[in-house]
């Protein structure tokens, strides 16, 4: 069955200007359940419990805020690492889950919506469905054709850099592999550790290789390959290590041992000069400095694919099958959905675009004006290596094969012969 559901130029600019997602990507959190801030709600919807993966500092006070302003029901939140909350993902929906839970678009939630881990909220979209482009509305639709999913916000991924830096290093934006190596090879001469890398969590280099496989074989090859349908051992995946190889020299040394979270802060300290992240990385920079981070697509690598391609992946949230409460949970799923929900998000997270296509977008930074220009100008948007494939494959093969990669670069055949053969068995 074919689970791409691609977004494309077109359906992203139908009603929308700018859109956004929240950058919930890691941190830890106690675990214990906590009420939202406001104490007990004046409506009569009893309690709605959600399952959180918003544990940095910044997103979770994001989603404190915004169900603080929910007055249907008393929510309490259940806060959990990001990474443990996503590699756990399947024992605790089939267990005793919250109501609600944040997750991911696409083919994330078609994977629990076809197991029946997830709670049509079709009704859901019939009351909502106006504020959203046909594009988004396609990312949170299962595979029978029903809604599972609420899109809250999103965020592209780009090479971001500090302007004062650049300027005074008269370094300019690359438009070919080639003029990204020559800027490299400068910063190594200048003293700069030309790009922030880190992999400590097993995803960020997924980011990576999504965009080199997208720029060097393109978004169809790139779609085929996360559903199964390529082969690992095919020689343009390996041209595709080939390249990131050719670029090892240049990104930060030690990355197995080091967090997004402590690359981002190089980035800031101007220890390094460049980072292929999401615009998340945006809250690893103090506020007085936010106005000097800007970024630059990743250069084209073949010219038959140019820069037409990039990830923006979508998170918002799901409702459990096992929801004890669920109409306290379409409740609240409405209200994320509100145009006023995501307006407190995009403000309080410099890394976040508002997904409703009524979101105020006049507030928004000149990194947040960019980056929703990236988007809507972007000819194909992937979800993100991890959500445009299987979930035990993005766990269980690419996190181990891509960290075997960064630590042993030079072994590429092995590595490709051993992703193809598990693949091969998750596959069927």
């Amino acid at each position: 069955m074919d689970q791409r559901l691609p977004l494309s130029r077109r359906n992203l600019l139908l009603g929308a200007a700018a859109f956004g997602v929240p950058a919930v990507l890691a941190g830890c959190g106690s675990g214990t359940p906590s009420p939202a801030p406001g104490g007990t709600a004046s409506g009569n919807l009893g309690t709605v419990t959600i399952g959180s993966n918003a544990s940095d500092e910044i997103p979770k006070k994001v989603l404190d805020t915004v169900t603080k302003a929910f007055t249907q029901a008393t929510v309490k939140i259940n806060t959990v690492d990001h990474n443990t909350f996503q590699e756990n993902i399947n024992r605790y929906l089939k267990g005793t889950p919250d109501d609600v839970f944040t997750w991911f678009a696409g083919n994330r939630m078609q994977f629990f919506a076809e197991q029946g881990l997830a709670t049509d909220i079709s009704d859901v979209w019939q009351e909502i469905g106006g504020d959203y482009t046909q594009a988004f509305k396609d990312q949170s639709t299962g595979t029978d054709g029903k809604q599972y999913f609420v899109p809250s916000t999103y965020y592209p991924w780009a090479v971001f850099y500090r302007k004062s830096v650049w300027k005074e290093k008269g370094y300019e934006p690359p438009a070919t592999l080639d003029e990204l190596t020559a800027v490299a090879k400068r910063m190594k001469a200048d003293g700069l550790i030309p790009i922030a890398f880190a992999d400590k969590d097993g995803w960020p280099a997924m980011g990576t290789f999504d965009i080199l496989n997208m720029r060097i074989n393109g978004y169809d090859f790139h779609i085929s390959l996360m559903g199964g349908k390529e082969s690992w051992t095919d020689p343009k995946v390996r041209q595709v290590f080939d390249t990131w190889r050719g670029l090892m020299e240049y990104h930060q040394p030690a990355a197995l041992g080091r967090t997004w979270q402590e690359a981002g802060q190089s980035l800031a300290q101007k220890k390094t000069g460049m980072y292929v992240l999401g615009m998340f990385v945006a809250q690893q920079f103090p506020e007085a400095d936010l106005d000097d981070l800007d970024f630059f697509t990743f250069p084209e690598i073949n010219p038959a694919f140019g820069t037409d391609s990039i990830d923006a992946p979508i998170d918002g949230y799901m409702v459990s099958a096992k929801a004890k409460n669920v109409e306290g949970a379409k409740a609240l799923l409405k209200h994320f959905a509100q145009a006023s929900s995501q307006n407190i998000a995009t403000k309080l997270d410099p890394g976040m675009l508002a997904s409703s296509s009524k979101a105020d977008t006049s507030g928004y930074s000149a990194l947040q004006k960019r980056g929703a220009e990236l988007v809507s100008k972007a000819t194909h948007i992937a979800q993100f290596l991890d959500r445009d494939t299987r979930p035990d494959f993005a766990s269980t093969v690419m996190i181990p094969s891509l960290q075997s990669f960064v630590s042993e670069p030079n072994e590429i055949d092995s590595l490709l012969t051993s992703i193809e053969k598990q693949k091969a068995n998750i596959f069927r």
